[in-house]
C-alpha cells in the first residue's frame, strides 16, 4: 500500500497509508480533538473529515473555534432542513440551501405554503434526524448521468445547477438512504454533530434572484456550536424586533413609505426630517472643516455619461430604465461620481491646486428588486454624503488615510465604540468583471493596506469583493447589541480617471492623470438613520434628538409660565415643545416617555413662583427642581459635547 506524508501546523509529519481519513488522524492525536472537529483543511481547501486523503498534503484539523467550521456546520443544517421537508411533503422540489452570516436557508418549490405550524412540524422532523447519526457521505456522479436521473425526478432547478456549474464528474451528498443533493461540500461528519439550530420564519423568493422566475419559498433557520450561542443569538433577535426602525420609525412619526408614491422611496416626517437636518449639517461642517468643497449636481444625466462612465455596462441591472427627452436619451443617477469629474474637468489644473476634494449629499436611484427592499436599510431612493477625492499618485496614500480617519470620527461621534475594516480586493483579472490593468491594482491594493497599516486599523481581505472600478475598504460597525453594519466606504478609482481623460499640469509642465478616491461615510443617509434608531431604540442622545425637552404644565393656569420657558429655551437654540393638553400630568409624562423625548419639565405654582422647572430625564427619571437657567446649561454642555447618553 503506498503511503503519503502529512503535514500538521506545527511543522510535524506523519507517513501513513494513503486512504487515511482526517478523521482518523485527529483521533490518533487527541479523543478530544476528534469529537470537537468539524471539517478539515487540505492544502487550504476545506475537505471532508472523512473523506480518504490520496496525496502528500497540509492538513489542518477546524473546530468550533473557527469561522469556516461554522459555515460548514450551518450548511449541513440547510441539508438536514431539506432531508426534513422531503420526509414530511415529499413533492417539494429542492432548489438551494447555503450558509448565511445568520445562518442558513433552503429554498424551495411547493404549491402550498408553508405555516408557522409547518415549522414547527419541519423542526421537530430535524431533531428526529439528527438523532439518528445520519453521516453526510460524499459520492461522486456523471454529469450526463446526473442531469438524467436529477430530470426524471424532475429536479428542474438541480438540472439547471448541474449543467451551469458542474464539471465531467461532481459531488453528490447523501443522508441516509432516502436524501441526495447536488453539492460541493464538505460537511460534517453526521447528523449527531447538529447541536444546536432553529427554524426562523418562511418568506418569499425567486429563483436565482430573477423576479421573472419561478416564485419560491425560502425557510431561514441558524445554527450553532451550543445552545448557549444560540439563545443568545435568539435572545437578540428579539431584542431587534423591539428596535426595528420600520416599527419605531412609525411610532416616533419619523418616516413612512407611501404605497401610492412606490416601494423603497422615504418619506420624511418632520421629527424625522429634523434628525435628518442634524446629520447632514454636522457632515457638511466636517466637509469644510477638512478641506472639501461642497457641490450640488443634476439627478439626471445623458446616457452617454454613463456609458463613457462604464455604469451602463458594469452597472445597468441596478439602474432605473432610460427616459426619451427632445434631444437625448438620460438616465437618473446611481451614483454622483460621473457629475463631480464633470466639475474637475471643467478647467485646467494645476498639481498646486491637487487634491480637490468635492463633497455633495446628493440624492440618488437605484433599482433594487421588491423582495431585497427593507425599510430605510434597502431602497430605491437614497442620498449618500458622496465625496470625490483627485489627487496625484504620490498623495493617495495620505487622502486615503485621511478618508478612514474621518470615517472613524463620524462612527466614534455617533456613539458606536466598536468596528471592524474590510479589504476587497479584485480576482486577478479571470473574470474580465474588473476594468483597469494589473499593475494600476497592485498600485491601488497597495496603497489601501499602507493606509491600514499607518492607522493600525484590521482589516480582512476579501478577495474578489473590489468595486469594478478599483479596491476598496468597508468600515462595519458594531451596534448596542452586538450587530455588524455595513457603512463607510473608501474606494481607490483609476479608471474614471482614464475613461474622463482627466489631467493636471505638473511639476515638470507635463500633463499627466490624477488618480482618484471614492468616499461615503454615513453610506446612506437613509441606512445610517435606521441603524441610528435601531443602536439607540429611537432613544436619540439629546443633540440627536428632534424634540430634545418638553414642557408639561400640571394645570391651565400653570401654561403661561410654561410657554414662557418654552419660549427661553427655543430662543436659546433648543428644540423644545409644550403639552397645553388637558390631561393630567402623569398622562403627559407617560406620553412623552412614549416619545422618548430626552427632558421632561413639569411645572406647576411651585415652580411658576421659584423660576424653576421640576426635571424629568426619561432613563433616570425625576431629577428634581432645578433654575432655568441651571438647565439651560446643562442641557447646552449635552448638546455641545454630542453626548452619547445624557
Amino acid at each position: 500500500m503506498s503511503s503519503i506524508t502529512i503535514t500538521l501546523p506545527d511543522g510535524s509529519q506523519q507517513q501513513l497509508p494513503a486512504g487515511t481519513k482526517p478523521i482518523d488522524i485527529a483521533r490518533s492525536i487527541s479523543p478530544r480533538l476528534a469529537d470537537d472537529a468539524v471539517v478539515a483543511r487540505i492544502n487550504g481547501e476545506l475537505h471532508d473529515l472523512t473523506r480518504p486523503l490520496e496525496g502528500d498534503a497540509q492538513l489542518q484539523i477546524l473546530t468550533s473555534k473557527n469561522p469556516e467550521a461554522l459555515e460548514v456546520y450551518r450548511h449541513s443544517t440547510a441539508h438536514l432542513l431539506a432531508a426534513a421537508v422531503l420526509e414530511l411533503y415529499p413533492e417539494t422540489k429542492l432548489g438551494v440551501g447555503p450558509p448565511i452570516e445568520t445562518g442558513f436557508y433552503y429554498d424551495f418549490q411547493r404549491e402550498t405554503p408553508f405555516t408557522p405550524e409547518d415549522l414547527e412540524k419541519i423542526e421537530k422532523r430535524m431533531w428526529e434526524i439528527q438523532a439518528r447519526d445520519l453521516p453526510y457521505e460524499r459520492v461522486m456522479m456523471d454529469k450526463a448521468e446526473g442531469l438524467k436521473k436529477y430530470g426524471a425526478e424532475g429536479a428542474w432547478m438541480k438540472c439547471e445547477l448541474i449543467d451551469e456549474k458542474a464539471d465531467a464528474t461532481f459531488s453528490e451528498y447523501t443522508l441516509g438512504p432516502q436524501f441526495i443533493d447536488f453539492c460541493r461540500g464538505p460537511h460534517v461528519p453526521s447528523t449527531k454533530r447538529i447541536k444546536a439550530f432553529k427554524l426562523l420564519m418562511v418568506a418569499g423568493a425567486y429563483w436565482k434572484g430573477n423576479e421573472k422566475s419561478a416564485r419560491l419559498q425560502r425557510i431561514y433557520g441558524t445554527a450553532f456550536f451550543s445552545q448557549k450561542d444560540l439563545d443568545a443569538y435568539l435572545n437578540q433577535m428579539e431584542e431587534a424586533k423591539k428596535r426595528d426602525h420600520r416599527k419605531l420609525g412609525q411610532e416616533l412619526d419619523l418616516i413612512s413609505i407611501q404605497e401610492l408614491a412606490g416601494p423603497g422611496l422615504i418619506f420624511w416626517h418632520p421629527k424625522g426630517g429634523m434628525i435628518r437636518k442634524v446629520l447632514e449639517d454636522w457632515m457638511r461642517d466636517q466637509y469644510l472643516a477638512r478641506g472639501y468643497s461642497l457641490v450640488f449636481t443634476p439627478h439626471v444625466g445623458r446616457t452617454q455619461l454613463w456609458q463613457t462612465s462604464g455604469h451602463a455596462d458594469f452597472y445597468a441591472e441596478n439602474m432605473f430604465t432610460p427616459m426619451e427627452l427632445d434631444d437625448a436619451e438620460y438616465r437618473i443617477k446611481p451614483m454622483n461620481c460621473p457629475f463631480h469629474i464633470l466639475i474637475y474637468k471643467d478647467r485646467l489644473r494645476s498639481y498646486r491646486e491637487l487634491p480637490v476634494r468635492l463633497g455633495e449629499l446628493g440624492t440618488v436611484y437605484r433599482y433594487e428588486r421588491s423582495g431585497v427592499m427593507h425599510g430605510l436599510l434597502r431602497v430605491r431612493g437614497f442620498t449618500q454624503d458622496d465625496a470625490h477625492i483627485f489627487c496625484t499618485p504620490d498623495q493617495i496614500e495620505d487622502e486615503i488615510v485621511n478618508c478612514l480617519q474621518f470615517a472613524t470620527d463620524v462612527l466614534t461621534t455617533f456613539g458606536f465604540e466598536q468596528y471592524e475594516a474590510e479589504l476587497s480586493t479584485w480576482d486577478g483579472g479571470a473574470s474580465g468583471k474588473y476594468d483597469g490593468a494589473p499593475e494600476q491594482w497592485a498600485m491601488a491594493e497597495k496603497a489601501l493596506r499602507n493606509a491600514v497599516q499607518r492607522l493600525n486599523l484590521s482589516a480582512k481581505e476579501m478577495p474578489d469583493e473590489a468595486a469594478f472600478y478599483g479596491p476598496k475598504i468597508d468600515v462595519k460597525l458594531v451596534d448596542a447589541i452586538g450587530r455588524k453594519w455595513q457603512l463607510s466606504t473608501v474606494q481607490f478609482d483609476f479608471t474614471l480617471p482614464r475613461r474622463f481623460g482627466l489631467e493636471y499640469i505638473g511639476e515638470d509642465g507635463k500633463a499627466h492623470q490624477p488618480v482618484m478616491c471614492h468616499r461615503a461615510l454615513y453610506g446612506s443617509v437613509e441606512r445610517f438613520f435606521g441603524i441610528l434608531v435601531e443602536h439607540y431604540a429611537g432613544a436619540f442622545p439629546v443633540w440627536l434628538a428632534p424634540v430634545q425637552a418638553i414642557l408639561l404644565p400640571i394645570a391651565d393656569r400653570h401654561a403661561e409660565y410654561a410657554g414662557k420657558v418654552r419660549d427661553r429655551l427655543a430662543a436659546a437654540g433648543f428644540r423644545v415643545e409644550m403639552d397645553a393638553s388637558s390631561e393630567k400630568v402623569n398622562a403627559k409624562i407617560r406620553d412623552a416617555q412614549l416619545q422618548k423625548i430626552p427632558y421632561m419639565l413639569v411645572v406647576g405654582d411651585r415652580e411658576a413662583e421659584s423660576g424653576t422647572v421640576s426635571v424629568r430625564n426619561r432613563r433616570h427619571g425625576d431629577q428634581g427642581a432645578k433654575p432655568v437657567e441651571e438647565f439651560l446649561a446643562a442641557l447646552g454642555n449635552l448638546v455641545s459635547e454630542r453626548t452619547p447618553y445624557e
